[in-house]
């Protein structure tokens, strides 16, 4: 399964070749002065630098452009810092948001010496796990079609040092300024919990998601619908049309590229936090998710809620490995302070159609079997999209070859069952510790077709360990003040 670069290349010559042809028209009839070259670092955000186009040539697709792995989260140590990135052609949209007439290019990493792909980049981890499943025969092609919420704010300030740490989230929406004095108060905030699907005045973003939609399209990214979340204080979701896995996670960071400038551009700032509202709905991410082959859905049948039996066994895989696949689709501190037993976000491991309290939900919308889907309903906004559709991707496979029987549906509303009623459900875990715990003892599934590696995983728990749990346990939150400073 480890293909070198220039392997890799020679299988999509054709293609790569028109496609460089179409890049240097581009950069001609659109004047481009400077060409951005973009990648994605371990933990799933875009790093990038930027070259005149004097300097970028045809060779550049083949030779690629050097730059420092030592600096990226995630990437090379000091005494290896030296890495390629090479330029995907497919990937080209010109940047709506510079000065200069500029052209954005994806890029894979690889290693300078040996050309072979960087095992470490998590576009080629995206890219291994898609051939994977073709070898396997089970499918030629994933569809993966996210959900992602966020929250539109008007002001953000956070700070923490040795003597004191604090935030303070403000939104004109936001149901607290229900009261404010000080300023032309018109009302209309949403209360919490309620700021699903009102319309304008409650809903007072309508007109910067359509920007960012407009925005989306314009760079050949097709939405299907925007609207208000159930949140107060801006929470908005935007939904793509699906897309192939690396396809999808090219796109999903794209799109928040697109969000956060364009609420720049309005004044406004966006955060994909999971949990940055106490007391209210959380971001999450719904994933929806298909395989197909020789153009044909594979998820339908005459199943439960119209399933085929290999997509029950999708879902046996997900639900099974749903502890471990947390470490990578619920990747921060914050996550778990939305999974949260009892609350809105579905933590209970189960699944049902239509039901939205269990953590696999099939949608029931249409009776097309091009539409027969599942969705993953865990996941939230902060994963890498590249390896968190790949892993989930690698355990619904494990659990089709493995034939994996989820049990029965929990076509009940999970919300309003006792205790004694839940007792034999398992649930995601209560935080990213226990979720990298869980990853340490159930991965072998994510090895296969060295899709991860041993080394990636390693990485990966190792950062969010000594970046994430432990410096968050250190630290006094601000809540503990109010319990305890008087004890």
């Amino acid at each position: 399964m480890v293909q070198d670069f220039g392997r890799l290349m020679a299988v999509a010559k054709t293609k790569t070749s028109s496609g460089i042809e179409k890049i240097f028209k581009l950069i001609s009839d659109r004047d481009v002065k400077v060409i951005d070259l973009k990648f994605c670092d371990m933990l799933g955000q875009w790093q990038h630098f930027s070259v005149l186009t004097g300097e970028f040539s045809e060779e550049t697709f083949n030779d690629g452009i050097g730059f420092d792995g030592s600096s990226i989260r995630g990437f090379q140590r000091i005494h290896e810092s030296d890495m390629l990135l090479f330029p995907d052609p497919e990937t080209a949209f010109v940047d709506p948001f510079t000065a200069a007439p500029t052209l954005s290019l994806v890029c894979d990493v690889a290693d300078p010496i040996t050309r072979e792909s960087y095992s470490r980049d998590p576009r080629h981890v995206a890219k291994k796990a898609e051939a994977y499943l073709k070898t396997t025969g089970v499918a030629d092609t994933a569809f993966f079609g996210p959900e992602p919420e966020f929250f539109i704010l008007d002001n953000i300030r956070y700070d923490q040092s040795n003597n004191f740490g604090y935030y303070h989230i403000d939104s004109e929406e936001g149901f607290w300024n229900s009261g404010a004095n000080g300023s032309q108060n018109l009302g209309h905030k949403p209360r919490y919990k309620e700021g699903y699907f009102p319309t304008s005045p409650i809903d007072t973003l309508q007109d910067i998601r359509t920007d960012m939609v407009l925005t989306l399209e314009s760079m050949g990214i097709k939405v299907e619908v925007h609207h208000h979340e159930v949140a107060t204080a801006g929470q908005a979701e935007i939904d793509m049309r699906r897309d192939t896995l690396t396809r999808m996670a090219d796109n999903y960071l794209v799109y928040k590229y697109v969000t956060k400038n364009v609420a720049k551009k309005h004044g406004k700032t966006v955060t994909f936090m999971p949990k940055p509202i106490f007391g209210d709905n959380g971001s999450g991410m719904h994933v929806h998710q298909s395989l197909w082959k020789a153009g044909k859905p594979l998820f339908a049948g005459n199943g439960y809620a119209g399933l085929s039996e290999m997509a029950m066994h999708y879902i046996g895989g997900i639900l099974k490995h749903a502890p471990a696949l947390c470490a990578i689709t619920n990747p921060t501190t914050n996550s778990y302070k939305r999974l949260v037993p009892g609350f809105e976000a579905p933590v209970n491991l189960a699944y049902s159609q239509r039901n939205r309290s269990a953590s696999v939900r099939i949608p029931m919308y249409s009776s097309n079997p091009k539409a027969k889907r599942v969705e993953f309903r865990c996941p939230d906004p902060t994963c890498n999209p590249y390896l968190a559709f790949s892993a989930m991707l690698m355990a619904g496979l494990d659990g089709i070859i493995n034939k994996i029987d989820p049990g029965k549906p929990l076509d009940k509303d999970i919300y309003d069952m006792t205790p004694e009623q839940l007792k034999d459900v398992p649930s995601t875990p209560g935080s990213l510790e226990e979720a990298l715990q869980a990853l340490e003892n159930d991965h072998e599934f994510l090895l296969r077709g060295d899709v991860f590696t041993e080394d990636l995983i390693e990485t990966w728990a190792d950062y969010k360990k000594t970046k994430e749990v432990k410096p968050m346990a250190l630290r006094p939150h601000p809540y503990e003040f109010m319990l305890y400073y008087d004890a």
